[in-house]
């Protein structure tokens, strides 16, 4: 089984190849002066195909990252997504942010997942020892993090809400500041899905996970003078 994975929702664009249980491919993106790192998405993916012989129809699922992230990011990984899915007939599996990020615990504990969303409020969510969920990702208010912290658990988190943790003397660990390829993560999530699943993972069942709506700047309205 050929799997192609690729996320784009955090700060770099991941890409991955496997064949059953080997990962074959892998590539990181960076951000730089010219364009957002999921801008290079496309191109990398159709060389690491041509590099191993390999079309888009030779591929049996693609797994994306379905958010909350970066909206732009979001958008870019499941549009082409959906588009390869569709196009080449195969099967699209989707994996929200928070279960990618709770794979950084290495620990026999729960995983307690926060990110900033903004406007005092965070995305929470809590994963079990075995990684299975136990609250889904939502929106919650940032002061009622401290209800969810029930020790043990290892909380995963950003450096804004790490900052406040710590103001509170809760340790957490910063997802940021580890060397971690969420790419691999994300690509041993999709494989275990499609081994233990039954499902037909159908490219138009995989949307967006936006758990609030992108902000939209409505247009001025026009004076007449």
């Amino acid at each position: 089984m050929k799997l192609l994975v690729f996320d784009t929702c955090f700060n770099k664009t991941y890409i991955v190849l496997r064949k059953d249980n080997e990962v074959i491919a892998h590539k990181t993106i960076e951000s730089n002066e010219e364009n957002y790192h999921s801008a290079y998405l496309i191109p990398e993916i159709i060389n690491i195909l041509k590099d191993k012989k390999l079309l888009i129809k030779d591929i049996d699922a693609i797994g994306v990252n379905i958010g909350p992230g970066s909206f732009t990011g979001i958008r870019a990984g499941i549009t082409i997504a959906r588009v390869f899915a569709q196009q080449a007939n195969i099967k699209l599996i989707g994996i929200p942010s928070a279960e990618i990020l709770a794979k950084i615990n290495k620990s026999e504990t729960k995983t307690l997942v926060i990110t900033d969303a903004r406007k005092n409020k965070v995305y929470i969510s809590l994963y079990n020892e075995k990684g299975d969920a136990v609250i889904n990702p939502k929106l919650e208010e940032k002061e009622k993090i401290f209800e969810y912290i029930k020790k043990p658990i290892c909380i995963i988190t950003d450096k804004s809400i790490g900052e406040y943790l710590k103001e509170n003397n809760i340790d957490s660990i910063l997802y940021e500041e580890n060397d971690n390829n969420f790419g691999l993560y994300l690509s041993e999530l999709c494989y275990k899905k499609l081994k233990d699943n039954n499902s037909d993972f159908n490219w138009a069942k995989v949307k967006p996970l936006y758990i609030q709506q992108p902000s939209i700047t409505k247009p001025k309205e026009s004076i007449n003078v």
